[in-house]
């Protein structure tokens, strides 16, 4: 999903909006690599500080202690995180690069052992860190040429901002539901995540709120940004706003653990096809 992303916002979405770029194809690799790099490393400490929960939330998918020693886990961590800082020294030309190539692995490790303990404010980090992909194609495309278009002053802006919204709402529904699927697991270790300081039925209520401000969102572009993009209006009503209401409708009556695995699995479907839907800008005119 993370390359997926990357890719279809520098070829599909900045492409076809702007025109023009600074990121070439070997830079792109290299941007993509320490991206995938940080991220892999970011699963991996998370699987090493969750082995105690993972074997009660999820023990058909625990692999670290399994399938790889807690050990070669942390080798392989060091070694994705050192590789990625290496080609972050050779690859950043300005501060903010430094800012995002060095905090983002320290963030993911302070998430893992703090902050997934507390209630929303991981859940919050972790989206964030989510929509850092998109901003970062967005960041070398224009800034290392001094072209940065205007806040609001291109449709390239107020697309990027709608995915970075889209991306970050969505994975922070998804946070909170997987909260929900682990609180037996999560209890038992002492932790404070939502569901278990206010309960399932609050958190649910707390998951409704943000779907229905998505909701809102996905309306608005469909029948304001999108008129007389009849293609793209088919797409989003098909592939995002049916899915996204029967997610909203099965929300409202889940109870049981496969009730909220049924709603992650959806959410993660609905962040599939609307990032899919860049290439649809393919398809666009734009003055």
């Amino acid at each position: 999903m993370v390359l997926l992303t990357m890719v279809l916002t520098k070829y599909t979405l900045i492409t076809s909006v702007s025109g023009y770029g600074n990121l070439g194809e070997h830079r792109m690799l290299y941007l993509s690599l320490i991206v995938l790099l940080i991220t892999a490393a970011g699963y991996i400490i998370n699987d090493i500080l969750d082995i105690e929960t993972d074997k009660i939330n999820k023990p058909t998918k625990l692999y670290v202690s399994k399938s790889i020693s807690i050990k070669n886990a942390w080798r392989v961590y060091w070694a994705f995180t050192s590789i990625a800082c290496f080609l972050s020294l050779l690859y950043a030309t300005e501060f903010i690069h430094f800012i995002l190539f060095f905090g983002v692995p320290i963030l993911l490790y302070v998430y893992s052992k703090y902050l997934k303990k507390t209630p929303l404010l991981g859940n919050i980090l972790i989206s964030f860190l989510v929509i850092l992909p998109i901003y970062t194609i967005y960041l070398f495309e224009f800034v290392p040429q001094k072209t940065t278009i205007p806040i609001f002053d291109r449709p390239i802006n107020n697309a990027i901002l709608f995915y970075i919204f889209f991306a970050f709402i969505t994975t922070l529904i998804r946070e909170l539901i997987k909260d929900v699927e682990d609180i037996k697991g999560d209890y038992s270790r002492g932790m404070k995540t939502l569901p278990i300081i206010i309960g399932i039925h609050r958190t649910s209520k707390v998951i409704l709120f943000f779907s229905s401000v998505l909701l809102v969102a996905v309306l608005l572009v469909i029948f304001e940004f999108l008129k007389g993009e009849y293609v793209f209006s088919m797409y989003s009503f098909l592939f995002i706003l049916i899915p996204l209401l029967l997610f909203i409708y099965k929300l409202r009556v889940a109870k049981t653990k496969k009730d909220f695995s049924f709603l992650s699995n959806l959410i993660k479907l609905i962040m599939f096809f609307g990032i899919l839907s860049m290439l649809l800008f393919k398809f666009l005119k734009f003055n």
